[in-house]
């Protein structure tokens, strides 16, 4: 059953019972919804608990407000009142009031039927005495599920404590990280130049062995300082790459000691030591000119696995998480079955 109420076409008032008709002792709840403006005050009726509504008809409980949006910038609020009596008769509920920003507004009033439970007086002999508490019979229906639960958390635990064992078993791989002093492009070349100079390669009839050794060093520092793979390269390709980063001129002289030595390698063509001076005082002088020396002067080296290793971290990973796993599914079951357990008792 259901009544409304509209003012201003902007506040609704609706009260709607579930139940017109209750036994004596259950039941019924009423419904208030208002649906007004956003921003508007609203104030809904207040029962205390055991508040008579009407006299016969008390208020046992009522509701949280509420509140839901409509269309534009409409809202819709609803409480719900429990009632019950206690006394047969046919109520008329009353009218409830809410007030809207001061102003009283009324849904339209309710009935309710309350109905005594139906007795036989022509039979007394059928009444009976309260029976005393009897304890319940034993089922294996009610129980199997808890038995059953609990078998599959023992093996569970069985499960967890093997694979822990071997988790344990399992010994950990250190892969020990070590920091080594790095040596950096420019020293590493300048230190193979000393070496040339105290050989005395420059004023030694094998002139191939001094230009290869020179060029190759060279060649390496090129490699570790421009990042390129300068010793697969001819000497007009390293020429080229360089031309794109470096002074014109130093390169020049670059392209000087690498003509030298190409025609002294390929051509046999015997230089002057004045010329041998002259390219190794160009290669040092490319060198210093390029070097970076604000560079870290460590180095991380991390040792490689071997393939056995790397299983075995996999292995004792997969271990370590499936006792984690099997741990919190067993707690989990204990948690259901000792509330299975809980109800049942």
């Amino acid at each position: 059953m259901a009544c409304a109420l509209t003012a201003n076409a902007q506040v609704q008032v609706e009260s709607k019972i579930d139940s017109i008709e209750i036994l004596i002792g259950e039941q019924a709840h009423v419904t208030l919804s208002v649906s007004f403006r956003k921003g508007q005050q609203l104030v809904m009726p207040h029962f205390k608990p055991s508040e008579y509504i009407t006299p016969g008809v008390e208020v046992s409980e009522t509701s949280q407000a509420d509140t839901s949006r409509l269309d534009g910038d409409m809202v819709r609020v609803e409480k719900v009142y429990t009632l019950t009596s206690f006394d047969e008769k046919l109520y008329c509920l009353p009218e409830m009031k809410v007030k809207v920003d001061g102003k009283e507004y009324k849904s339209k009033s309710l009935a309710l039927k309350v109905l005594t439970v139906p007795v036989d007086t022509l039979h007394p002999e059928n009444f009976f005495p309260p029976k005393d508490v009897q304890d319940n019979p034993f089922s294996w229906t009610e129980w199997s599920g808890i038995f059953w639960l609990s078998v599959l958390m023992l093996l569970l635990v069985c499960l967890a404590f093997y694979l822990r064992i071997r988790w344990k078993d399992n010994k950990p791989i250190i892969a020990r990280v070590k920091f080594v002093k790095k040596v950096l492009p420019h020293q590493k070349a300048m230190d193979e130049i000393e070496r040339i100079k105290a050989d005395r390669l420059s004023v030694s009839e094998n002139q191939k062995v001094y230009y290869t050794r020179l060029t190759d060093t060279l060649r390496k520092y090129i490699e570790e300082r421009f990042a390129f793979n300068a010793m697969e390269m001819t000497s007009s390709e390293i020429i080229a790459r360089l031309q794109e980063v470096e002074d014109k001129s130093m390169i020049d002289e670059l392209r000087e000691l690498f003509a030298t030595a190409d025609l002294v390698k390929f051509a046999k063509y015997k230089s002057l030591i004045n010329e041998n001076d002259a390219n190794l005082v160009s290669a040092i002088e490319f060198i210093n000119t390029t070097k970076q020396e604000n560079l870290p002067t460590t180095e991380r080296v991390e040792p490689a696995l071997t393939e056995e290793d790397k299983r075995s971290m996999r292995s004792r990973t997969c271990l370590k998480w499936s006792v984690w796993t099997l741990g919190v599914a067993v707690v989990v079951l204990l948690a259901y079955i000792i509330y299975q357990v809980y109800l049942l008792i």
